[in-house]
C-alpha cells in the first residue's frame, strides 16, 4: 500500500460512524501507526481520557504497559516502529456500576483486516486483555486469563498474550509474581530485538 493509500485508510477509519448511535460521547476512533511499524498493540477500547486526548493508553493503564514493555513515551509513540490498533476504537462508555462498557462489537470486523494488511513490518503483536486475546486467539475463549497468560509460549513467535494493564491487574500481578519474574523479560527481550534496541530488553523489571 502506498503511503497516500495508507493516510486514505486512516481517514476513512477516523470518519467512521458506524457504531454513532451507541456510543454516549459520540465517535471518536483512536488508532495510531506507520506501514514500517515493527511492534503492534493490539488493546481493547480507549478509556474516558483516552477520548477526551486523542491519546492510546494515555492513561494509568499505559503507564503500566510502558513499565511492562520498559519503553518510554518516546519510543511507545513513535509510529514508525509502533503501531497501536484497539479491538473497539471508541470509547465505549460505562456500565451501570461505573466500569467501561466492552469494545463495540462491529468495529474489529469491520476495520482489522484492512489495517492489518497496512503493516507489513510487523515482527510482533502484542495482544493485551481478553478482548483482544479472544478476537485473534478464540481457542483461548474457554480459558482463565491466568491460563492463556501463563500458556503465552503456545502463541509465539507471532503474537504475544498480556492481561489488561488496569488497576484490577495489580491483585492478580502480587499472586502471580512469575508474569514479572519469566514472562516480562522474555517479552522486553523479545521487543528489543523487533525495534532493534537493547534498551527494552536490559532496564531491569519495575
Amino acid at each position: 500500500m502506498s503511503s497516500g493509500g495508507f493516510d486514505r485508510l486512516l481517514a476513512e477509519v477516523r470518519a467512521c460512524t458506524v457504531c454513532a448511535p451507541h456510543l454516549p460521547l459520540g465517535p471518536r476512533p483512536v488508532l495510531r501507526g506507520r506501514p514500517s511499524a515493527r511492534l503492534l498493540i493490539i488493546s481493547q477500547a480507549p478509556g474516558m481520557r483516552v477520548h477526551e486526548t486523542g491519546l492510546s493508553f494515555n492513561d494509568r493503564s499505559g503507564d503500566r504497559l510502558r513499565e511492562w514493555l520498559a519503553l518510554d513515551r518516546e519510543v511507545f509513540y513513535g509510529e514508525r516502529r509502533v503501531a497501536i490498533i484497539p479491538i473497539g476504537m471508541c470509547y465505549p462508555g460505562r456500565d451501570a456500576r461505573g466500569g467501561d462498557l466492552p469494545p463495540r462489537r462491529e468495529c474489529a470486523p469491520r476495520w482489522h483486516p484492512p489495517l492489518r494488511a497496512a503493516f507489513p513490518a510487523i515482527g510482533l503483536i502484542l495482544l493485551v486483555g481478553s478482548y483482544a486475546i479472544h478476537h485473534y486467539l478464540p481457542s483461548t475463549r474457554r480459558r482463565s486469563m491466568t491460563e492463556t497468560v501463563a500458556g503465552w509460549r503456545d502463541f509465539l513467535p507471532e503474537y504475544f498474550v498480556l492481561p489488561h494493564p488496569s488497576w484490577h491487574t495489580i491483585r492478580w500481578l502480587r499472586d502471580n509474581p512469575w508474569f514479572e519474574n519469566e514472562v516480562l523479560p522474555e517479552l522486553r527481550s523479545r521487543i528489543g530485538r523487533v525495534l532493534g534496541t537493547t534498551s527494552a530488553a536490559s532496564i531491569p523489571p519495575p
